[in-house]
């Protein structure tokens, strides 16, 4: 097929357009890439926020010894407070909407967030508070708090990674990034079908980018 003088024109005029943002693209990615500090004292003090775009709650379950079954929480949010000079007096909280329940599979979701299993209808909130931190290297800790799910509360301790923290400016705020692990034992917030059949413990991974707050004087 011939192509007409008009078409090859618009041809040259897109590739020309994509070789100029590919290279305004590479041109400017140094000055847009954050310089992210790793040492946790170069974190800013204050009040932090969950970016939602760029976090990522997962749980973890052996299903029956023949895989490890994933889900995931969609919606969720996490405050964090304190001085990084100070971080065993830091505060973190979370808070996951047990309706945002995502397996791929739409029917099984409705399943587990069924009374049987998570009850969302009745418990639509899970809540995470601290009650101690304890610093366990340069950039890592313990956090120890109350876990309530399922109209249930227990202690569970999770362990925290510091990824590092610098301005964004394409989001134009102070960014803090941490990995998050732990696990719960199911049983004890009164989800416990199939026990023994199933693992009672589950696994939490959980990836976070929290936005430092302004200050309000």
């Amino acid at each position: 097929m011939k192509m007409t003088a008009r078409r090859l024109t618009r041809l040259g005029l897109a590739t020309a357009s994509l070789w100029a943002l590919t290279a305004c693209t590479s041109v400017v990615a140094p000055f847009l890439k954050p310089d992210v500090e790793t040492e946790t004292i170069q974190m800013k003090g204050g009040n932090w926020q969950l970016d939602p775009a760029h976090a990522s709650l997962l749980f973890k379950i052996n299903h029956l010894d023949f895989s490890t079954y994933v889900g995931r929480f969609d919606r969720f949010d996490v405050t964090l407070k304190g001085d990084p000079k100070h971080p065993e007096d830091a505060m973190l909280e979370a808070i996951v909407d047990m309706t945002s329940l995502d397996v791929a599979n739409e029917d099984f979701a409705q399943t587990l967030m069924g009374p049987d299993w998570f009850d969302a209808t009745h418990y639509p909130q899970a809540r995470f508070q601290s009650t101690r931190i304890i610093r366990t290297g340069e950039t890592t800790a313990d956090v120890e708090g109350v876990l309530t799910l399922h109209g249930r509360s227990a202690p569970i301790t999770l362990s925290v990674k510091f990824n590092g923290s610098a301005y964004d400016r394409l989001r134009g705020a102070d960014v803090a990034g941490f990995s998050i692990r732990g696990d719960i034992d199911r049983t004890e917030f009164g989800i416990s079908k199939f026990s023994g059949l199933l693992a009672d413990t589950v696994h939490l991974e959980i990836e976070t980018e929290l936005l430092r707050k302004p200050d309000v004087s």
